[in-house]
């Protein structure tokens, strides 16, 4: 249980989705306990709300009654054998944490999965999936020099391991084994870099002959997948649930999924509002709540269709032209994306990867 530290996963029904957020990320769990001001349990608000209300258009200050569901699973504190009790309810109705309510509704503890059935059992081979994850890893990433004049980005070490084994090392955790490389720049170091490491994985890799932008290299995957399939940056680490997000993309029968991470941009200038040439006001510092692409998508084969073999496309183009036609979905996410591809970013990667820094 939580003891004394149960408090943290309680807010007001009036703090903003913005904030909300960020509770989730202080205390890395997927729920929020929505109370009033004495403490009665008023509904719940889960990172799955949050990820359906921003996507439905839900707007990052409004409050988050927005999207509270007013029905809950509570258990009285006066139960017997509570633990028991509540692993039997966590596994019949799947879910990981249980609020312990007194007689007026006000919230005494919560009992959480971890503290009934331990820890998350590691990825066994019985777990693996057969989706496969494109890695592409033929780019000059020249934001990275002088680095990248000698090594290619995906060989750049983070800590004593290069960014690219860090990457199938995330995807792994969630049962995803079979790697395919997109290679150009420097691809010799990367194949042997590839072969001589004993990596319990499945990898391949498929060859530009000219450089065909940040999507064009997909056409090559020709008969190497037949269902839904990753695509990341070789400069993007995600800590993410990636089973999930296979799933959100099958939910909503999207041709494409890209998944979009919250950031908070903040602008150090005043910035002048006008109208028909005339001030307005001014507003100092302002701070955006936005999406940003993150470089990491879950596809369908079909796209291979969009692309002709040898064609130069961007990721954006492809995105596009699909989004015409078919059904593109964003999945968000919250935290757990590092993007290294550029020294500011390389040097966050460093000190979070050694726990000197949050995400």
């Amino acid at each position: 249980m939580l003891k004394n530290h149960f408090t943290e996963l309680m807010i007001s029904k009036n703090i903003s989705i913005k904030d909300a957020i960020q509770k989730l990320n202080e205390t890395g769990v997927k729920i929020l306990f929505v109370v009033s001001e004495d403490n009665r349990l008023l509904g719940t608000v889960t990172d799955g709300d949050l990820r359906r209300g921003i996507v439905s258009g839900i707007d990052f200050s409004d409050k988050a009654e927005r999207i509270m569901h007013e029905e809950f699973i509570a258990i009285s504190d006066k139960t017997l054998e509570l633990d028991q009790v509540a692993k039997r309810i966590m596994i019949e109705k799947k879910i990981e944490q249980i609020p312990v309510i007194d007689s007026d509704g006000v919230i005494r503890d919560i009992v959480l999965w971890i503290d009934i059935l331990g820890e998350v059992e590691p990825v066994t081979a019985s777990k693996i999936n057969s989706n496969s994850v494109l890695v592409m890893a033929g780019g000059k990433g020249t934001r990275l020099d002088p680095f990248t004049k000698i090594l290619p980005k995906p060989l750049i070490p983070i800590g004593n391991k290069p960014v690219i084994e860090l990457i199938m090392e995330k995807f792994y955790k969630y049962g995803f084994n079979k790697f395919i490389y997109s290679l150009n720049y420097k691809k010799e170091f990367i194949k042997v870099f590839l072969k001589e490491n004993n990596f319990p994985y499945s990898i391949d890799w498929i060859e530009e002959e000219d450089f065909l932008g940040t999507a064009g290299s997909i056409s090559l995957l020709k008969d190497k997948v037949q269902e839904s399939f990753f695509v990341t940056n070789c400069d993007t680490i995600l800590d993410v649930n990636f089973m999930d997000i296979l799933e959100w993309h099958k939910e909503h029968k999207a041709s494409i999924t890209i998944i979009g991470s919250y950031n908070e941009v903040k602008i150090p200038f005043g910035v002048l509002e006008m109208s028909d040439g005339k001030l307005d006001r001014i507003l100092e510092k302002p701070v955006h709540d936005l999406l940003i692409n993150s470089g990491v998508y879950v596809m369908e084969p079909h796209v291979l269709s969009y692309i002709a073999e040898g064609m130069q496309v961007d990721m954006n183009q492809l995105i596009e032209t699909v989004a015409r036609k078919e059904k593109v979905s964003v999945y968000p996410i919250y935290n757990g994306w590092l993007d290294i591809g550029q020294w500011d970013g390389y040097n966050k990667g460093k000190m979070v990867l050694e726990g000197l820094s949050d995400v």
